[in-house]
């Protein structure tokens, strides 16, 4: 199990060390327009890549805002989030998808349009089509759409082979769930006579719930938090839990020399990628 823990760390160092350079990025006007960050959340994605390279699935993934980690952490290329981001055409979506929506057909990953838990209904549709292996990652909030209860019914109809992953991170912007309802996903995937689950992003516990992800319809809700702002740079609670932090700390200096050769490596592609004239 430390080997799994080693090798997730590696894919959640390249995500961590590449959304503080953004963050800081925000603070300096580098961007034009919103930025949605994954960090804190970057357990969940990181874990998933590890698990299906693991087995060998290159499953087809569905993507909403707060997708950076996600994208990177399948291996997808760097350098055009980073164009992406910058509103250049050579990005991942040529420029015009920003934050909020990034792809990569390279590593069958497929962006958000915009509309709140959108990527539900079409990955459920994707996946009937083709039959293949599917992930959708959704937040606790667009979960509480409307067509993402009836996807999820159809998905369940079908015996479709998707995995739905809620980052449950308790909030809407900043409205917590005991606000917003009295249910949870897990409870709702079950009164669709699908598999459902609440786990934390701990990747030892969230690994043991992926093992036969694609035999049926299967949710996983995952708590876990957020490090800043729904968008923007800001931090809501600096002494929240961060997973990144702990598992470093007890992973010991094997971690700490990861951190730093990502932290070097994510600057130095940063600072490449400014200096080039468009």
């Amino acid at each position: 199990m430390s080997e799994l823990r080693l090798n997730v760390f590696k894919r959640a160092a390249l995500c961590r060390n590449f959304e503080q350079y953004v963050f800081d990025g925000i603070r300096r006007k580098l961007f034009k327009f919103p930025i949605y960050l994954s960090a804190g959340q970057e357990y969940i994605s990181a874990t998933i890549a590890e698990v299906m390279h693991m087995k060998g699935i290159k499953p087809n993934i569905f993507i909403q805002h707060r997708g950076h980690s996600t994208y990177l952490s399948h291996g997808a290329s760097i350098e055009m989030l980073i164009d992406e981001l910058l509103g250049r055409k050579t990005g991942c979506a040529y420029g015009m998808g920003g934050s909020a929506s990034i792809h990569s057909k390279e590593k069958n990953i497929f962006g958000h349009d915009g509309l709140m838990g959108s990527q539900v209904p079409i990955a459920v549709g994707h996946c009937y089509s083709t039959g293949q292996p599917t992930i959708v990652h959704l937040g606790d909030a667009s979960a509480e759409e409307d067509y993402v209860l009836g996807a999820l019914g159809w998905a369940s109809t079908k015996k479709l082979p998707i995995l739905f992953i809620v980052e449950d991170n308790n909030l809407s912007i900043l409205t917590e769930k005991k606000v917003r309802r009295n249910w949870e996903m897990q409870d709702i995937a079950k009164a669709f006579n699908m598999r459902g689950y609440v786990c934390t992003d701990d990747p030892v516990e969230f690994s043991s719930f992926l093992e036969d992800s694609f035999e049926g319809p299967t949710l996983l809700n995952v708590n876990t938090y957020r490090k800043y702002w729904h968008s923007g740079a800001g931090q809501d609670d600096e002494n929240i839990f961060d997973r990144y932090e702990v598992e470093m700390e007890a992973l010991g200096p094997a971690a700490q020399k990861i951190h730093s050769f990502y932290k070097q490596q994510v600057e130095e592609i940063w600072n490449k990628k400014l200096s080039e004239t468009q």
